[in-house]
């Protein structure tokens, strides 16, 4: 009863920034009055302007009109018109097969409320809360506040939660149901994957056509509450992540990423490392992804004898195609996931294809086969249906 009357108090404490002319598409479209398809391809995948829009936090050229803000006569303080916020709804039905059959309506599947905008010059947040996520309330996955072009250096500064992954391929702009399993393998009793973490992100892109470089500093705890002493790491280790990627012409991009970090607990330490390249080809409207990760833990089990190194690799290939091109309401994706690692529990292999449509730009109808060929589950067969809004 206590979370739904919070709720409740929240839902209608946002509500109530809500003028009514905001009603109907999502706020970034509403805020600069261009269609979704500006920079998505289809939502939520971003098209390389909406890239740029959210690397310069989400402004256009780095540039917000004057039209956006309020005038309060004090030129220290920037306050939007209003409080910018969209709705995102996933609903599917599905059928599964682990053994024996079930079909289940899965609708809500996700509710989720996302807001962002530019709060001060060079200076935005984002963040999404979670109303319902598989029938719980999840709360605050994203969240941060982000510094752009810090004392004219070029480099931006982001502070908050975040997927350590995302400088990758972001999860949360994917097409398919099917997930990206590599960032989320842990072997052993490790709590260290490349989901979320609370950290700091520092981006630079070394100027004429330079590479970009990202490096992030962690907790390594996830983002899940404070302890008693209102603390969020539990042990005294911080862990680092960074990215160094590159355009070669105008189709194709190729990345390496590493990966170190330390956990512990009751006095026994597990090392984790993690190597591995990626890269894009696009060749509009086909776009390929290819990841590849190499894990090594030194202790995962949390044993007083560690027995030696247990190895984790795996990766992903990624098919998208837009029929037509972006004026186009047919697109198709597919997805092939490979885990493989001495804890066999982590192992897993799946395919998946997808088909949609959009039946408006915020609204998108799919259709989803997967095929899991290895799981904890042994190997099954998923069909997936469903509708996914943004207003």
């Amino acid at each position: 009863m206590k979370r739904i009357a919070l709720l409740a108090v929240t839902i209608g404490f946002l509500i109530s920034f809500i003028p009514v002319d905001l009603e109907g598409v999502p706020a970034f479209a509403r805020k600069h009055k261009l269609s979704c398809k500006t920079c998505h391809d289809p939502f939520p995948r971003l098209k390389p302007f909406g890239d740029e829009f959210a690397g310069n936090g989400f402004t256009i050229d780095g540039k917000v009109p004057s039209r956006y803000h309020t005038d309060t006569g004090d030129d220290k303080l920037l306050l939007m018109r209003s409080f910018p916020v969209a709705l995102r709804l996933d609903l599917f039905v599905t059928r599964n097969k682990y053994g024996e059959e079930v079909f289940d309506i899965s609708s809500p599947y996700n509710v989720k409320l996302v807001s962002g905008g530019v709060i001060a010059k060079n200076v935005s947040y984002y963040f999404y809360f979670f109303f319902g996520e598989r029938g719980k309330i999840a709360g605050l996955e994203d969240a941060f506040i982000m510094f752009n072009d810090v004392f004219g250096t070029g480099v931006s500064f982001a502070l908050g939660q975040f997927q350590i992954s995302d400088p990758l391929f972001k999860g949360e702009l994917k097409l398919t149901f099917e997930n990206y399993m590599i960032y989320r393998a842990r072997p052993g009793f490790s709590h260290l994957d490349l989901k979320y973490d609370r950290g700091v992100m520092l981006s630079y892109t070394v100027p004429k056509g330079g590479p970009d470089l990202v490096v992030e500093l962690l907790n390594g705890t996830g983002i899940y509450e404070a302890n008693e002493f209102k603390n969020f790491d539990d042990d005294s280790f911080k862990n680092f992540f960074g990215r160094v990627s590159q355009d070669i012409g105008k189709h194709f991009r190729v990345g390496a990423a590493a990966f170190y970090g330390r956990e512990s607990a009751d006095g026994i330490t597990n090392k984790v490392s993690m190597f591995g390249g990626d890269f894009t080809i696009s060749l509009y409207p086909l776009e390929i992804n290819f990841q590849y990760l190499d894990r090594t833990d030194d202790n995962p089990f949390m044993e007083y004898e560690a027995p030696g190194d247990f190895k984790t690799r795996g990766g992903l290939v990624e098919m998208i195609y837009t029929f037509g091109g972006v004026d186009s309401p047919w697109y198709a994706a597919g997805l092939y996931n490979w885990v493989e690692s001495d804890d066999e529990l982590q192992n897993y292999r799946s395919a998946a294809v997808h088909a949609g449509y959009l039946f408006t730009r915020n609204i998108r109808f799919l259709a989803e086969l997967d095929y899991i060929f290895e799981s904890n589950y042994g190997e099954y067969l998923r069909v997936v249906t469903g509708i996914i809004a943004a207003f």
